[in-house]
């Protein structure tokens, strides 16, 4: 199959003949020989790139979560590379006054929460106010694009881990998610989308022969991907959602839990397609540096019916029960919400909190999401480019 980029390059940057360029890429934009995107554009006499602008983590990668990234200089080009996540999230009129076209090239991950999506719709408003064209290069849907779970968020806890009312397994590529929010939403944006070829809806993103390069420091494998819309919600409590280790978001834990207590309260649930193993981690940094943990770790063996936000609302709702004095939900700042709780803007709503706070059967935590799915699908059929 062939990303976007790869279909761009092999039609000779047709739709960009002519245009000043603002591009926007990080480390995972790369051609089918590896090298990054900006390289082929500034070693293209044909292209006039005028600025290149990158999302959370940078340029390269290598910022942590929420970590707040300054603009910088390329040490291999001497480019500027100007930060969309820090004192900004989206570029200024005078960034982009000289621009013809923004070119958004980054790997998404298929949930809710991830910024990227939200990076390029910022981006989008921002030109068509200011009459820029938007070329998105599409890139495959590394969780496959026919699952879709969750809640639909509700727009009362909109924030930069949910801009607009998705599903958190939204199963669409970026580029369909653009489309879609350009109109329904009124965007405005003059915008055209060079979709993928050869991507199928079924195929997980080993299924696809492109290289698997970590989108962010704390994703890195697709294994991580699988259980990672069920197990960032970690980050709004006080249980370690294993960064600061090798498994990042397949280990959590923290120093008050007993292992195998909870893998018998986690047993009893009958989850499809996973496997919990009890175990004890150190993590490096983050959430408990340096101590011990009791925990799991999920093994994911059917990733076709494991219900991965589901999973992950179970092991909060299980570690909240065992262990009321000492489970505590996670206070803002968060992702540059200063007010509200992290957990109710990760999961787009206060209800799911208020079920596990008042010990409802945990049936009742997904009540009305299959209704919420039928009816976010029906809209966003017209959208599908594969």
């Amino acid at each position: 199959m062939l990303t976007g980029l790869q279909v761009l390059m092999r039609d000779n940057f047709a739709p960009l003949e002519g245009c000043r360029i603002g591009l926007v890429v990080n480390h995972i934009s790369v051609a089918d020989d590896l090298l990054p995107s900006y390289i082929h554009f500034l070693k293209n006499p044909a292209l006039q790139l005028g600025r290149i602008f990158a999302p959370e983590h940078g340029l390269w990668g290598v910022a942590q979560d929420q970590e707040k990234v300054s603009t910088s200089i390329d040490s291999h080009t001497g480019q500027q590379i100007v930060s969309l996540y820090g004192s900004r999230l989206a570029p200024t009129a005078e960034m982009i006054a000289d621009l013809d076209v923004l070119v958004f090239d980054v790997q998404d991950i298929g949930a809710r929460y991830y910024t990227f999506i939200y990076t390029v719709l910022l981006m989008m408003k921002e030109c068509a106010r200011f009459g820029k064209k938007c070329l998105i290069l599409d890139r495959p849907n590394p969780l496959g694009g026919l699952k879709r779970e969750g809640n639909i968020l509700d727009k009362q806890y909109s924030s930069f881990v949910g801009l607009y009312p998705l599903p958190v397994v939204h199963g669409l590529t970026v580029g369909e998610i653009a489309s879609y929010i350009n109109t329904s939403f009124n965007l405005g944006c003059e915008l055209q989308v060079i979709a993928c070829e050869g991507w199928q809806r079924a195929m997980y993103y080993d299924e696809t022969g492109l290289v698997w390069i970590p989108p962010s420091p704390n994703m890195p494998t697709l294994q991580t991907a699988l259980v990672y819309p069920g197990c960032c919600l970690f980050e709004g409590t006080n249980i370690s959602e294993g960064r600061g280790t090798t498994l990042p978001f397949e280990m959590v834990g923290a120093p008050w839990i007993d292992p195998w207590a909870w893998v018998s309260e986690l047993n009893k649930l009958n989850l499809s397609g996973v496997t919990f193993r009890p175990l004890f981690f150190k993590p490096l940094t983050n959430k408990y540096a340096g101590q011990i943990c009791g925990g799991v770790q999920i093994h994911v063996s059917d990733r076709t019916q494991f219900p991965a936000y589901f999973n992950g609302i179970a092991m909060i709702k299980t570690a909240h029960d065992l262990y009321p004095e000492q489970f505590a939900w996670k206070s803002p700042p968060y992702e540059f919400e200063t007010e509200r709780l992290p957990i109710d803007i990760l999961t787009g709503t206060n209800l799911i909190r208020r079920n596990i706070e008042d010990g409802d059967h945990i049936s009742l935590v997904s009540a009305g999401w299959d209704q919420g799915i039928a009816e976010f699908e029906a809209r966003v059929a017209h959208y599908l480019l594969y």
